[in-house]
């Protein structure tokens, strides 16, 4: 049989040499793995990836530059500038792998920076709001309840991630500690609980009593308890406490951070409690509750009281 005058799209392939996205994305995942990012790190770039895509429909291998700048002024009809800069944040990463394999010679990303964002205000929950959002938990009276309260305790005890608290396991809690394992940067902590907190838990955990899984939360099916659920029932404790801010572990990071720096918390232990590998955010913080420092040295400053 004679052979085509024109080769096929796989053949000009094969002389090319030209990688396809499935084989590229398949080598970027391979090397995420290979790296050891978290689950939910890949989850993160396959995710926004695919996303990206339905937005500029073209082969990624193919990109140019003005291809991302195309990305961007549809994106901001619309998405918020935070989500594009999530997206963008995916994309360097894949270019930067793609050009330091020699799979594609110019990065698109290489001139490409992220957007501009106003910085938002961050929230977080006043004594009364703490103490509404304690008396409605205890409401219920039941082994959710709680688990639940516990729960809260721990948040505002100790800033943690909402990811890192549903991996804490009962070997993980000691005394008036814990010893964060599952977190963002992969460095376990330690981080440390008030007297209530300690006794609650140890409450909490007589209730809980002997079950399969060796996670601390679990949920009534005895089973390990997720992240959503948290996240869900804390959202319907804030409607029912009738608190207008958003009741969330993240806002209970948040109002963690400010009550220790108030307390005269310097921001390098700040950033070692709360996991942070770049002490710029620990300093933001430190920069937004300044005054609340400066109303606390005016009250018990060192020469607070002496007559000199």
């Amino acid at each position: 049989m004679r052979r085509r005058g024109e080769l096929s799209i796989a053949e000009l392939k094969v002389v090319k040499g030209k990688t396809s996205d499935e084989e590229a994305f398949e080598k970027f995942y391979k090397d995420c793995h290979l790296r050891n990012l978290r689950p939910a790190t890949i989850q993160y770039y396959k995710d926004a990836l695919h996303a990206t895509k339905k937005i500029v429909n073209k082969q990624f291998v193919d990109w140019k530059e003005k291809d991302v700048e195309e990305f961007i002024t549809k994106s901001k009809t619309l998405m918020k500038i935070t989500t594009i800069n999530t997206r963008l944040r995916a994309l360097r990463s894949f270019y930067n792998f793609l050009e330091r394999n020699s799979l594609k010679k110019e990065n698109p990303m290489k001139n490409i920076k992220l957007l501009r964002d106003r910085q938002k205000a961050i929230e977080t929950l006043e004594n009364y709001e703490i103490e509404n959002l304690v008396k409605t938990i205890r409401k219920k009276k039941t082994f959710v309840s709680i688990r639940d309260e516990v729960i809260f305790l721990v948040f505002l005890d100790t800033g943690v991630r909402l990811s890192e608290l549903v991996g804490i396991e009962l070997s993980d809690v000691r005394e008036n500690k814990i010893v964060i394992r599952q977190t963002k940067n992969l460095f376990e902590r330690t981080v440390y609980l008030s007297d209530i907190t300690k006794e609650m838990i140890k409450k909490y955990i007589i209730i809980r009593g002997e079950v399969s899984t060796k996670k601390l939360f679990i949920n009534q099916d005895n089973e390990e308890l997720k992240a959503h659920s948290i996240q869900t029932r804390f959202t319907k404790y804030g409607v029912e406490a009738k608190i207008e801010k958003r009741v969330s572990p993240h806002t209970f990071r948040h109002t963690m951070a400010k009550r220790m720096i108030v307390a005269g918390v310097d921001a390098f232990s700040l950033m070692s409690l709360l996991g942070h590998t770049d002490i710029t955010v620990t300093k933001r913080y430190v920069n937004l509750w300044g005054k609340d420092l400066e109303k606390k040295h005016q009250s018990f400053g060192a020469l607070k009281g002496l007559v000199i």
